[in-house]
Formats: C-alpha cells, structure tokens, sequence
C-alpha cells in the first residue's frame, strides 16, 4: 500500500493515483523518462548555449520583480571564487529567503560571456560538489519533482518482492542484472553503466513479457477449430456489383481474405488496418452480410456512442434492399427498448447489433452469434480484444484500426491476428495542407470565414482540454473564446474535450453533425472515426505537440466528399518534420516516417491499451530487443508449456489473458 512509503499522505496519493501509481510495485515501475547530467565546471570554461552547473555563494541580498501575475525575477549577484556575475531566474521567489549573503549554492543554466550574466534555470540549496545523475518524472500540477524523488527512495528502502517475467535461463544467458538491482539502478544511477545495465533489463523484460502472451495466444488460436460458414457467392457477388460505388482492389482483397477465413475451419482472428477514408467500413458490412447469409447474427461495436450511431444508419442505407433487421444498443437506450432488443437478440429475430463497446458488459444471449466486429481496435489490450470469442463456440471476430503502421511492426505486435491492409482511398479527393506560424493565424482565420460563409464547417484543434501551467500552449476553453471574439459573436462555435460527460459530448457532436454549429474547437477526442461530411477545414494549432500519425489522422477528419477541404497546421517548431505532412497524405508513409522519427509513442492514438503503453521499452529505438523477445518467447513456449507449473511468473502471466478453460 502506497500508506506504508514514508512521505505518503492522502494528498500525495491522490496525486500519485492520477498518475496511474495505485501501489508501491506502481511507484517503483514509473521509470525517468530521461536523466540530467550536471558535471560542476567554471564561468571560464562555459559556452554561452549550453547548459552548465556553477558553485558559489551568494554576493548581494536577492531582489523580486513582478512582471505580471504567476510570473515573477529573482536576481542576485553571484561570486564563483574566480568571477562575480549577476544571476536571473524566472518564477522562483519562494527561494528568496534561503538565499542569505554568503550561503553556498549551485545553479544550473547558461552564462552570457558578452552581458555577464547567468539564466538560471534551477537553484540547487545543497551544492553539487562532484557528478550528478538526475532522473526526470512525468509529472502534474501539485506534485514536486523533488517529493516524487523522495516518495521513490523511500520506497525502495522497502522489503521488496518484484517478480520477473523473464526465465532463469534467459537471465544466465544474456547476464542480465537481476529485478530488484535494476529498479534501483534506473531510479538511482551512479553512472551511465548503471542505467544502461538497468535499462537493458527492464526493456528486455517488458518485450518478453508482451511477447509471452502475444505468441500464447497465438499458439492457442492455432488449435481451435471453427465451422466452416457456407453461404451463397452469387448473393454476395450481386451485392458488392450493385453498390453505388466501385470498390479497390485493396477492398476486394480485403474480402476475399474474410471470405476464405469464414470457410476455414479456423476462426477468423483478423486485422484490418486502413488510412483515413480508404473505406474500412463497407468492408466491415459485407463481412456482416457473409455472416449473415452463412445463419448466424453479427455484433459491431464502436469506441463512441456517436460513431456507433453513424455504423447503424449507414448500415441501413447500405442494406436497404435485403431482408437484414439491424438494431442499435446503446448506454442511452432506454430500458424498455433495451429489453426489447435484448430479447428480439435472444430470439434471432435481429441479425446485426450495433453499439458501443458497452455491449460486452449487457447479459447478452443470441440464438446464434457468428462475428463480433470492433472498430478501432488499437485502443483496446490483448486481453480485451480476445474475450470477445468467448461470446460462442463459432465467434468470428474481425477488428478494424484507422492508424496505418509499418507493416513488419505490425506483424509483430499484432503477432496473434492475420492482418489484411487497406491503402487505396475510393475517392481522388485530395486535402490541401498548409503550414502556417503563429504570425499568420489571421490569414487561417480569413481561410475558415471563407469556409463558412460557402456554407461549410470547421474543425479547431487545440492540444490541451482545461488551462494549464504551460500558458504557451492553447487549450480548448480559451481558443474557444478567442474564436468567437474574432468572429464578433456572429459564428456558432462549441467546444469539446473528453472530460465532458458522455452525453455532453455526444450533443455537441451531433449539434456540429446537424450543421447547427459552424466551428467546433476540440481536443484529439474528434481523431476516431467521425464523419461530418460537411466539414472541409481543419485547423490544428500547437501541431508541434502531436506525432505525424495523428495529425494525418485529424486531416481525415475533412475530405470525407467530393467537396475541396483544407487542413492548416500552425506551429513555429518542427516545420522540416511537419513538412512530412505537405507531402503526402498517404498514412502509411507518414507513419513509417513518424516510427523514424519520434518512435511509437503517438503511432497508436492518444488513448493507448494498457498493454501498448510501454513503461520503459520504445517500439522503435528497441525494436532489435523486442525482435529477439519475440524469438526467445516462441521458444520458451514450445520447450515449456506442458510444464508452465514449473514456471508459476509465466504462467500467471498466460494466466491473465488465457480465454479458453
């Protein structure tokens, strides 16, 4: 229990609680994300833009200047032993009164030669005397650096049991340090050695144990046999001839991957990864409509209750000339409709249900359910996303991503799913992407007031939901506010962001849906699946903020007809990486430019599964590590799982997102 660390009050676990550490495993596994590295030198030796670590003592009596609110210099004159310079640092005079004339300190910052003077950025109370290796914390608002470094030491103080993932054997091989020693080298590292030893260890750990289950389950789907679905070909070719539209070839192959899985004797367990607008969707119905000529009903679940309504009323549209009787279930159905869905489901009187994934937590009984179809499955976890063939003996489940992604990643990651790919967009619309400094806002919002006067709608990005420290940034309640000020009032603008409750969001979003507003400020909560084809601008500010994989997927938000769209990206940071953007709008190749450049951490959406959010491990630096995990898991598998007893880490492990008894 968090109680047991000293330091650890109630306000500091609330804080620790919004940062996901609920234990005192948690706190010891929220590894620095990187390490300061102070090396003590003199004014003589600095260069003016790098960051140095100079000793002293204080000269002259601090003084305070308030520039403006939350925003205040302290300024003092400094003696290092060889030079007297003055010091200037930013929002700290809550230090004033430990800064007595002759009190010894350090200070971390740069030094202007030419002016002689010193920025400081930290103030450090206890001289650093000799090397130091300081780790960096995610943190919030109310928790110091300072505190989270203590709470961490102590707890390592601590009788610790941390188990480990990795076999005795693999530790032997590959001389790995062992957990405990690891966790405290990452925390508290006396050289580089230690945190690279340590890191070695724990990214190792974390793939392997990734791994251990993606290649379980993949082992155990290998074994299941399914029935074949026998339908009539001749239907479903009549089917896709008569639409108003000419699918692609990626489509068509799509299909006839579904096809051959349905007539398979093994369950379907199928990815189907698509950029922006390249029809995902159709494909998803014709599937329903394979499962349904073949006797058996489907369920499609949606992340949104809003998109889940979009799936239902384009369904009916597409189906509109077979006997297929579609309902949708959502957390807004009332309980009299609930129940009669529910029942008509028992019955088999309904052959495709369409909700939210809250379906999954009804009492849902079907006469005889044969696909499970998930939208957006990349925000959900391994264990997750198999349960769902729990729901029959002949579940065939097929889930649907918007975020293209290298293909070999995909392959691995996604190791216990076949996975299809679907490149070609139907239509030639192309979005035009303009890259724009903070200075040119006025021309982006002469731009939108063109949109809106021709009777189209906007969509404003902002990256932050509620006002925060880091005031540079925009966030979703001022921009709202500048907009409509800008506007004189006279433009209908609504903002969105995802602490608003469910049914607040999904009125905003319909109201933007029903053309009732004109411009909707959001936060990335608008990235999933949204599709108001009167919207043909985007405007996303900060856009420095966001990897290349979701601002591609926040332009896909316009261009959903035949009308012109237009997305503006602002920002003065990062144009060469931005550019990527301006080039193509080809999300596969964005994305394999974002794995080059950033890493995974933006490849998979805001909202990551549980098993996706690595702690220490990077998909894209450590992809050798996760490589060789995936190889020394298959073999482990094979060599032990008639004796998992023998292993009780791993076969707990297995034991978590095991979906067959």
């Amino acid at each position: 229990m968090l109680e047991e660390i000293k330091g650890v009050g109630p306000k500091t676990i609330a804080y620790l609680n919004k940062l996901n550490i609920n234990s005192i495993s948690d706190i010891l596994t929220y590894y620095p994300f990187r390490y300061n590295y102070y090396h003590p030198t003199n004014l003589s030796n600095a260069n003016d833009d790098k960051i140095i670590v100079i000793t002293g003592i204080v000269e002259s009596q601090p003084k305070i200047a308030y520039i403006r609110k939350n925003f205040n210099r302290l300024s003092f004159n400094f003696n290092t032993g060889n030079e007297v310079t003055s010091v200037t640092i930013f929002n700290r005079a809550f230090v004033k009164n430990h800064l007595s004339i002759g009190k010894t300190i350090s200070l971390i910052g740069k030094y202007n030669r030419l002016k002689n003077a010193f920025i400081a950025n930290d103030i450090r109370l206890k001289p650093i005397i000799k090397d130091e290796i300081e780790p960096v914390y995610h943190l919030i608002s109310g928790l110091k650096k300072s505190n989270l470094r203590s709470i961490i030491s102590n707890a390592l103080t601590k009788n610790i049991y941390l188990p480990s993932p990795i076999p005795e054997y693999l530790d032997y091989k590959y001389k790995f340090i062992d957990k405990l020693s690891a966790v405290k080298k990452i925390h508290l590292p006396n050289s580089m050695t230690d945190i690279k030893q340590a890191r070695l260890r724990l990214i190792y750990e974390e793939f392997f144990e990734f791994m251990l289950k993606i290649n379980y389950l993949k082992k155990q789907k290998s074994q299941i046999e399914s029935v074949c679905k026998v339908y009539d070909t001749d239907v479903i070719s009549g089917f896709i001839n008569q639409l108003p539209f000419k699918l692609t070839t990626d489509q068509m192959s799509a299909i006839e991957d579904i096809k051959k899985d349905f007539v398979s004797k093994k369950r379907m367990n199928r990815l189907l990864i698509g950029d922006v607008g390249c029809g995902k969707t159709i494909v998803a119905f014709i599937a329903l409509y394979i499962n349904y000529l073949a006797g058996y009903q489907g369920i499609m679940m949606a992340p949104t209750e809003i998109l889940a309504f979009q799936h239902f009323n384009n369904s009916k549209k597409t189906f509109t000339n077979t006997n297929l009787k579609i309902a949708i279930l959502t957390s807004s159905s009332k309980k009299r409709e609930r129940e009669e869905i529910l029942e008509k489901l028992a019955q088999g009187e309904i052959d495709i249900l369409i909700g939210t994934h809250a379906v999954l937590n009804e009492n849902i009984k079907t006469r005889r359910l044969g696909l499970v179809i998930t939208d957006e499955q990349h925000r959900f976890g391994v264990k997750q996303r198999h349960n769902l063939q729990t729901k029959g003996e002949e579940v065939d489940v097929l889930y649907l991503s918007a975020t293209p992604i290298p293909r070999t990643l995909a392959l691995t990651i996604y190791g216990d799913m076949d996975i299809s790919q679907i490149k070609m967009k139907p239509t030639n619309n192309q979005i035009t992407t303009h890259l724009l400094k903070e200075k040119d806002i006025k021309h982006a919002l002469e731009l939108m007031l063109a949109e809106i006067k021709a009777g189209h709608q906007a969509y404003v990005i902002a990256p932050l939901a509620l006002e925060s420290e880091d005031s540079e940034l925009e966030n979703v309640k001022t921009l709202y506010q500048k907009l409509d000020q800008a506007y004189n009032h006279k433009v209908p603008i609504a903002f969105l962001h995802g602490k608003l409750k469910s049914k607040e969001k999904d009125q905003i979003m319909q109201d933007f849906k029903d053309n009732k507003t004109k411009i909707l400020v959001s936060t990335t909560v608008i990235e999933v699946g949204i599709d108001v084809k009167n919207a043909t601008m985007m405007v996303i500010f900060n856009a420095e903020r966001f990897g290349l994989a979701t601002l591609h997927q926040l332009r896909g938000r316009v261009g959903r007809n035949e009308i012109p769209s237009q997305c503006i990206i602002i920002s003065d940071y990062e144009t060469e990486r931005l550019k990527v953007l301006a080039e193509s709008n080809d999300g596969f190749y964005i994305s394999e430019k974002d794995f080059e450049l950033r890493g995974t951490g933006d490849l998979f959406g805001v909202k990551q599964s549980g098993d996706m959010s690595f702690k220490i491990a990077n998909l894209k630096t450590d992809f050798k590590i996760l490589m060789q995990c995936k190889k020394d898991s298959e073999e482990f598998l094979n060599k032990n799982l008639v004796h998992l007893d023998e292993f009780p880490t791993q076969k707990q492990i297995i034991d978590s997102v095991r979906f067959i008894d």
